[in-house]
């Protein structure tokens, strides 16, 4: 975009809003506010997309609600430098020129989860909770029932194109959201052999992390970073941290990996990961914790240590651009999801600015002339922003009114601006004062209405945001399973003939 061309633009727009309309008086014309949203109308004028695109990565914050969004928004804004309050900043997509909502429910629940939603975006097709990239013919948990059932992915698409596909995610790679867009299963919870039932064993199903490790090279994952170790070692195997692996096979699905493929690597801390030389790497599964990886505000004391979301996002294009092709890259925020279901808002928050910084980072490592972004959301949560607080008002603190005086409730008890309507921090009874709680700790838990062991999903629509090759087809209100065709269209991937 020629910046030259805007700023004309933008002055031009603002001399023909004057002359045309002479009841603007000049304080208002003089505004900052007038002229940055001149400014925005102008730009996005000038935004001339591509239909095609040479390589996508979509980004999917798990349950990054919009109350997510504009609660991490303010909380990176007020940790900026120059904070002005927090509420004027931007996470780095959503000044993305496109944007949209989409809808969540799956075929059986209005309230979905994520092996349903990422179904939908993986392969276009709606389905169960709980069924991952199977139709929602087959029942939960029967094995029998998904054979024939089995629906073809966005990563087996490209790589039957000659795409190079990544993986990318702070959860356990065997976990819903990931694993819908390599395996195939009637139950998310299959993530390793000692999950599977008898049936699923006569029936001739196989766990998620052999699925992704047991593949034929040419629809073999080029990069898989994530957590999730000790679903691919075996019993008999203790890791780098001390843990044992969970596998009854005995298969030790890391030495599968560099076996199987070629030019392969396996790294399971950061110090390993660091070393790795993408040049010199054309396969590389990246294992950094038995199970989930650490929330970005404890990830500095993880015994392994682990790289951020960024860091896996950028070592990934490091290796996946070197494919002339092209390349599908998924990149997972799966921590976001866990803090809210913790009705911990601190942490999720942490996460979804992590999230933002990766997308910053993946902008800057590509050009939006044949790299298509987007990023989204598989479902929402029940998490609020109440009150009236102040502008400025930390937004993991207490409720301030404008004039600086601690807002209370009909209790006479203060309260924060974020809470959760249902979850763990509910307390039957009188509520507790928080007067004197440091609220913007990163363990404190928000106050809940209805008491919950886990925090729940919400059935509202989540954002899409979108830039490069094929993002105008980003609006209005979607399924969820077009983000599928959106891809599959710009990337002339042949699921569909369009």
């Amino acid at each position: 975009m020629n910046i030259k061309r805007i700023a004309a633009a933008i002055s031009c727009s603002l001399m023909t809003v004057v002359a045309h309309a002479a009841v603007l008086p000049a304080t208002q014309t003089d505004s900052q506010w007038f002229k940055d949203s001149a400014a925005n109308v102008v730009a996005k004028a000038q935004v001339d997309t591509k239909k095609t695109a040479k390589n996508v990565i979509l980004f999917v914050g798990d349950g990054m609600s919009i109350s997510t969004l504009t609660a991490a928004r303010i909380l990176q804004g007020q940790d900026k430098a120059d904070n002005q309050g927090g509420e004027e900043n931007f996470l780095s997509f959503e000044q993305f020129p496109h944007t949209a909502l989409v809808k969540t429910y799956n075929t059986n629940q209005q309230t979905p989860d994520s092996a349903g939603t990422m179904t939908a975006m993986a392969t276009g097709v709606k389905t169960k909770a709980g069924i991952i990239s199977i139709s929602d013919t087959s029942l939960r948990g029967n094995c029998l029932s998904s054979k024939g059932n089995e629906l073809v992915s966005l990563v087996d698409l490209a790589n039957a194109k000659g795409l190079s596909t990544g993986i990318v995610t702070t959860a356990r790679l065997t976990h819903a959201t990931p694993a819908a867009t390599y395996a195939k299963s009637p139950e998310r919870d299959w993530e390793g052999d000692f999950n599977l039932p008898a049936e699923a064993v006569a029936n001739g199903c196989t766990d998620i992390a052999s699925q992704l490790v047991m593949r034929d090279e040419a629809n073999s994952l080029t990069v898989a970073l994530g957590g999730g170790r000790s679903y691919f070692l075996p019993t008999t195997v203790t890791d780098g941290e001390n843990k044992a692996g969970k596998r009854k096979d005995g298969k030790d699905l890391t030495k599968a990996w560099v076996d199987n493929f070629s030019k392969s690597a396996y790294v399971w801390d950061k110090k390993g990961f660091d070393a790795i030389d993408a040049a010199n790497t054309d396969h590389l599964l990246g294992l950094f914790n038995p199970s989930h990886m650490e929330y970005e505000a404890d990830r500095a004391d993880d015994v392994g240590g682990e790289p951020s979301l960024t860091e896996m996002t950028a070592k990934s294009l490091d290796i996946l651009k070197k494919n002339d092709k092209g390349y599908l890259l998924i990149v997972e925020s799966g921590r976001i999801d866990h803090g809210h279901h913790a009705g911990n808002a601190s942490r999720a928050l942490t996460d979804a600015v992590e999230l933002s910084n990766a997308v910053k980072a993946a902008m800057d490592a590509t050009s939006s002339d044949d790299t298509l972004i987007m990023v989204t959301a598989d479902h929402s949560h029940v998490f609020t922003i109440a009150g009236y607080p102040k502008r400025g008002n930390p937004i993991l603190g207490l409720v301030h009114n404008v004039d600086g005086t601690l807002a209370t409730a009909n209790d006479n008890k203060p309260y924060t601006t974020l809470a959760y309507t249902n979850g763990p921090g509910a307390v039957v009874g009188v509520r507790d004062d928080l007067t004197s709680v440091d609220t913007q700790d990163k363990d404190f838990m928000q106050q809940a209405l209805i008491p919950m062991e886990s925090e729940t999903h919400a059935g509202e629509d989540i954002s899409l945001h979108a830039r490069g090759p094929g993002s105008n087809l980003v609006q209005g209100v979607i399924e969820q399973n077009v983000i599928f065709h959106i891809i599959n269209q710009a990337q002339q991937l042949g699921g569909t003939k369009y």
